[in-house]
């Protein structure tokens, strides 16, 4: 059956992602911490579907306060397919150099902040410029994506850099560089992408290592908690005080 194929190659990626990655996610886990622990953020980017990752972070039912869901509308892929913010559109705009620049001046930042960057392939223009802005203003750079299966293909930035290649950490999400993992009889392209699974899978075991390091340390959490299970008579005052955090951090307090 296809459908256990595919169920394969996902488990095959989380394998190679435990196998691999976990001195990286380690040390990805620290900086963010260190960031989050003096009250700043860890500001979260990508582009299409590399922006599943963020809105999984944050705000969500198992997260907490630190991360900064930076979700540029026209990039996110999923309101159009043809017509008003189409997939033409988007896959021209994630190759316009300087749109990242644009983009970073809507924010403010700290030099204490963490930049964390999703991209599969790393070579398109915005996640590169995103990554340069904020080495310029002293941040840490963190980038998630199929690191040794890009590996000798050609940026798009005039940087002559990918954002593997900018940044000060890298998780190798370990998915083909095609994404689609599944043959089917009769056609050229794939099924299955699996690069998806593997964002998600590297972003709670980050998170968690984040949450682990902090804790240890005397943090406190401000956890996004559920507030559907029954008799849990304080859930909705978690939640208030989780958004009354994220809130005075907007506000920079």
């Amino acid at each position: 059956m296809l459908a256990k194929q595919w169920l394969s190659n996902a488990r095959d990626v989380m394998t190679r992602i435990e196998e691999t990655q976990m001195d990286n996610i380690r040390k990805a886990a620290e900086v963010m911490a260190a960031s989050i622990g003096c009250g700043r953020w860890v500001h979260t980017f990508g582009c299409g579907h590399a922006t599943i990752p963020i809105e999984e972070m944050y705000p969500r039912i198992g997260g907490f306060v630190g991360f900064h869901p930076m979700v540029e509308l026209p990039l996110t892929f999923f309101t159009r397919i043809t017509g008003e913010m189409g997939v033409h559109q988007f896959v021209f705009l994630e190759r316009v150099e300087g749109y990242g620049v644009e983009i970073m001046k809507g924010y403010t930042f700290d030099s204490r902040d963490t930049m964390w960057l999703f991209s599969h392939s790393g070579i398109n223009n915005v996640n590169i410029d995103v990554a340069i802005e904020a080495r310029k203003k002293g941040m840490k750079v963190i980038a998630f994506g199929s690191a040794a299966e890009a590996e000798g293909k050609q940026t798009r930035h005039s940087s002559g850099k990918t954002i593997f290649e900018l940044a000060d950490i890298v998780v190798d999400t370990c998915a083909p560089i095609g994404d689609a993992s599944v043959a089917i009889k009769n056609h050229q392209d794939k099924l299955g992408p699996v690069s998806t699974m593997a964002f998600i899978t590297c972003v709670w075991m980050t998170v968690i290592t984040v949450a682990e390091i902090l804790v240890e340390k005397g943090v406190k959490l401000h956890i996004h908690p559920s507030h559907n299970v029954p008799g849990d008579t304080t859930a909705r005052e978690r939640l208030e005080d989780a958004l009354a955090e994220y809130k005075r951090r907007i506000a920079g307090v």
